[in-house]
């Protein structure tokens, strides 16, 4: 008898005294498996998720080989199942292969907890757009600035303590950009679809679309981008800041774009040196910045004789 006692498991008084609500957070914290049609996508959740990058390959791979191996972080959604806040291409993968299930850890967390946490499980990775930091960016400083003096039951996990500070400022600590390059990123919403996929491309340079080409009316977007495509052409920083400045005077008439960016631009003259070829003039322990400053001593050197010879 005794012996079969010591198999008896007894509830620890913790958990005799834990409400109900204690034992149903116990319960959703621990790794449950759910059918695929039970998972949704995010509603504003803001990265590409079928960008096709190495990293996706990679993780399609592996989980085709052992299936997904970290489980889906979901909320409760109002029309049943369940809303992925980090794992969106975990789900994708897992759906393309064809995968039925999915191992998901369930916690409840309000819609500004939501936005902030769905933009901080990505918003590192190497690979984003600029439209997609764009919509980031957006979506946590919105959910930031709703959150700002409401604290709440998950206040510690997403950093809510302004103190004050304006929540840009906050927001740039957090990602390790400065409050200039956040809110050029957020300008970039302004933009046009056709526009944006050139930022993105890099046929629209990212400065001028941010700090002037965003200020531009949908009508004068529309134009200008159809100009761009004709012409196969994209404005310089002084057109845009021209764009911008005839744009906010109510002066920027189709024929003005046509004008402005059929001007002819100066060639930009710009020299490339290969590590390769330099290495073997300087020591293997000069910097890059000691490179070059032997470099533009010898041509400050190179120039003087050169007017001495013109001087003759």
């Amino acid at each position: 008898m005794a012996g079969s006692l010591k198999n008896i498991g007894l509830t620890s008084l913790d958990d005799l005294f834990k409400t109900d609500e204690q034992r149903q957070a116990d319960a959703q914290e621990r790794v449950q498996i759910v059918p695929a049609d039970q998972v949704f996508p995010y509603a504003r959740q803001p990265y590409s998720i079928d960008r096709p990058t190495q990293d996706l390959a990679q993780l399609m791979d592996s989980i085709e080989r052992v299936g997904i191996a970290e489980p889906l972080i979901v909320r409760p959604r109002d029309g049943g199942g369940y809303e992925i806040i980090a794992g969106h291409r975990r789900d994708y993968c897992a759906k393309t292969i064809g995968l039925e299930t999915r191992p998901v850890i369930v916690r409840e967390y309000s819609d500004e907890d939501a936005d902030i946490l769905v933009v901080d499980y990505n918003i590192h990775r190497d690979d984003l757009l600029p439209s997609e930091k764009a919509r980031a960016y957006k979506l946590r400083l919105d959910a930031m600035k709703r959150k700002a003096g409401r604290p709440t039951k998950n206040s510690a996990q997403v950093g809510q303590n302004f103190e004050g500070r304006v929540s840009v400022e906050i927001l740039s600590e957090q990602v390790q950009e400065s409050r200039m390059q956040i809110q050029r990123y957020i300008r970039l919403n302004n933009l046009i679809p056709s526009l944006l996929e050139r930022v993105d491309s890099g046929t629209l340079k990212f400065v001028p679309a941010a700090e002037s080409i965003s200020y531009l009316s949908e009508k004068e977007q529309i134009y200008l981008a159809m100009v761009m495509e004709r012409d196969e052409v994209s404005p310089s920083m002084d057109q845009a800041k021209r764009l911008k400045q005839l744009s906010a005077e109510g002066k920027l008439a189709e024929n003005i774009i046509d004008l402005i960016m059929r001007e002819e631009k100066p060639l930009e003259r710009k020299v490339t040196l290969r590590n390769d070829k330099l290495e073997r003039f300087f020591p293997k322990s000069y910097t890059p910045k000691q490179m070059e400053d032997v470099i533009l001593k010898l041509l400050e050197g190179w120039q003087r004789k050169r007017q001495q010879e013109q001087a003759r």
